[in-house]
């Protein structure tokens, strides 16, 4: 398991295929995915059936380039945060800056991941990528915890996961105003408590 950045998947993607992944971007997020169908996503892109087929042969394909550009943007939070500084400390007060940040300005409808979740079954691509998108997440944490110097490192990256997971669905539900200093808050009392 890799904790640095995957790779892009498409450097330069063809300006329909970013088209049609905006859009559904967008609709997937706001709506969610089994609400909204192929030809909502062709006619907001702007481009014909048969572009969005060649691009992605399916609803399912665009459902995990959806995922998968929701993974790449936070890998590259992640590399990002590793170019101002490489004190594991800091880094984890980044990582707790940036999710309350994203609660707060992104993702106001919740988690991407566990709302894609919720619609499929616990079996196939979306759900593995999902499972693969928060074991990366978990190991990542994990060996920022480790490098700090933390004890249980593992139990550290397990609490953040589930604050994350508890504040990005909170922030919806109750104001990211509200939530997003609760998140962080809480986040640094787990990282303080396993301090040696």
């Amino acid at each position: 398991m890799s904790t640095t950045p995957a790779p892009a998947a498409n450097s330069r993607p063809s300006p329909a295929r970013q088209r049609l992944l905006d859009a559904a971007t967008d609709l997937f997020y706001r709506e969610g995915i089994h609400s909204v169908g192929v030809d909502r996503i062709i006619e907001e892109s702007g481009v014909t059936r048969a572009t969005m087929y060649k691009q992605f042969e399916g609803k399912e394909g665009l459902v995990l380039a959806y995922l998968q550009g929701e993974d790449h943007r936070l890998r590259e939070l992640f590399a990002e945060a590793g170019t101002v500084s490489d004190d594991p400390d800091v880094l984890l007060d980044l990582v707790i800056a940036g999710i309350e940040q994203d609660i707060r300005e992104r993702h106001t409808r919740g988690c991407p991941f566990i709302n894609a979740a919720a619609e499929y079954p616990a079996e196939g691509p979306v759900r593995e990528l999902i499972a693969d998108h928060r074991e990366w997440f978990r190991a990542t944490l994990e060996h920022l915890a480790r490098a700090a110097g933390l004890t249980d490192p593992a139990d550290v990256a397990a609490s953040l996961v589930l604050l994350r997971d508890a504040a990005l669905v909170g922030g919806y539900l109750d104001g990211q105003d509200r939530v997003g200093p609760a998140f962080a808050r809480t986040a640094r009392g787990v990282i303080a408590s396993h301090r040696a």
